[in-house]
């Protein structure tokens, strides 16, 4: 008798985390295009995606570049620091004997990605050097970018709907927690999150496949098809007559729906200096868009009345000041039960007191949560740490000592 299809998951039962690193110089953080060595040694001699038990890694786009991933669908977030850790452990040994280690944080403060980028030359290589022709891929957004993906299910269209209109409130309020990126080409500039500065336009060539970054209010699958679906397909096909390229996976907002595998996947995230403050994230992030979920301070229907444009403009606060942006935007407050203005940092720590559960998740995670609240984003500790006009030599010392707290699994301290 043939085995029923497994029941698609549904709202809030599982986890999905991705977590991407660059592969530097163990001594001078230069970039090292070694990603195929490092799976080669361990996959039996290819360079193929490579699964761990419960971790998977894999490599895209760049050479330099590595990702861990829950190999499947997880229904907890505790203990996954631990495993990730043995995981991270495991490549430091392997990198040290090429002289290389891992470099956490979401953009590498020197690289010049016109000059060190390597694409990956092996499977798939083709639709990499798709996206390379048409977008021009050895440049920042593209190969000098780091993030932590999120990946929460859903079972339907009404599942869908709920899922992406309380995503789509939180998004632009994520830099305050994650923002991992204030320097890039030698230089602090100012912005707390250039990742997604730089983000926000790297596939401005076909600009369906960016939209505003802050997704449209969208209610189902067919929907989701006909406005950016099928807009998306209508703009490559000039550009990539073979179709090498799914029109599906050019779609660049700040969450995305995979409805193959039913989720969306959060991509705002900048990815921290140990997974313990990712998972954190993730966990206070999905907490607050499970809450939007449960209508816990308003109907779902008049949070899917907040205009994107003003939600594209909390984005640019956050990406600009992170945790100090001050949040004025009246039908966004009113989302999440507010009615003054506050800074983005201050309305996360106080949805940090509200959301709290008695649960596993939370007991382990927690801790850091409040850290992460009371110390402020990575890249305001990275600034502190750099000061405002760094020379090589203190980038290079600052950087070192944020990929020892990949291996040590602690919060970087300015």
């Amino acid at each position: 008798m043939t085995e029923p299809p497994p029941r698609p998951l549904g709202l809030f039962e599982a986890y999905g985390i991705e977590l991407e690193y660059m592969i530097v110089d163990r001594d001078t953080l230069a970039v090292r295009p070694i990603a195929d060595d490092l799976l080669r040694a361990v996959g039996g001699g290819q360079p193929v995606d490579y699964e761990d038990g419960p971790v998977g890694w894999s490599n895209e786009l760049a050479l330099h570049l590595i990702e861990l991933k829950t190999n499947g669908p997880t229904p907890a977030l505790a203990g996954w620091t631990a495993r990730f850790g043995a995981d991270l452990a495991r490549i430091d040994a392997e990198l040290a004997r090429h002289g290389a280690m891992l470099l956490p944080g979401a953009m590498h403060p020197t690289m010049d990605p016109a000059r060190e980028t390597v694409l990956w030359p092996h499977d798939c290589h083709e639709i990499y050097a798709a996206y390379d022709r048409i977008f021009g891929c050895r440049r920042h957004g593209w190969a000098n970018l780091q993030s932590c993906h999120v990946n929460l299910p859903f079972a339907g269209d009404d599942e869908f709907a709920r899922l992406h209109a309380a995503i789509r409130a939180v998004l632009p309020l994520v830099p305050a927690l994650a923002a991992s990126s204030p320097a890039l080409d030698g230089r602090v500039t100012g912005l707390l999150d250039n990742r997604l500065h730089v983000y926000l336009t790297h596939q401005a060539r076909i600009p369906s496949a960016m939209g505003q970054v802050i997704p449209e209010v969208i209610r189902s699958r067919q929907e989701y098809d006909a406005r950016i679906f099928q807009p998306i397909l209508a703009e490559i096909t000039p550009l990539d007559p073979d179709g090498v390229l799914e029109h599906e996976f050019l779609n660049a907002r700040g969450a995305i729906a995979r409805f193959e595998r039913g989720a969306i996947e959060i991509r705002l995230l900048d990815v921290q200096e140990t997974p313990r403050a990712d998972l954190a994230i993730a966990l206070l992030v999905t907490a607050a868009v499970r809450a939007l979920v449960d209508e816990r301070w308003r109907p779902l229907a008049e949070v899917e009345r907040c205009a994107t444009d003003e939600l594209v403009a909390v984005l640019h606060a956050t990406i600009a000041a992170g945790e100090r942006a001050v949040l004025t935007a009246p039908a966004l407050l009113a989302a999440f039960g507010r009615r003054a203005p506050c800074a983005v940092g201050e309305l996360w720590r106080g949805l940090a007191g509200e959301l709290r559960r008695d649960d596993a998740d939370w007991r382990e995670l927690g801790p850091t949560i409040d850290a992460l609240l009371a110390a402020g984003p990575l890249a305001r500790r990275l600034v502190a740490a750099l000061g405002d006009a760094p020379d090589g030599a203190r980038l290079r010392a600052v950087y070192a000592e944020l990929a020892r707290c990949l291996v040590d699994d602690r919060l970087f301290a300015a």
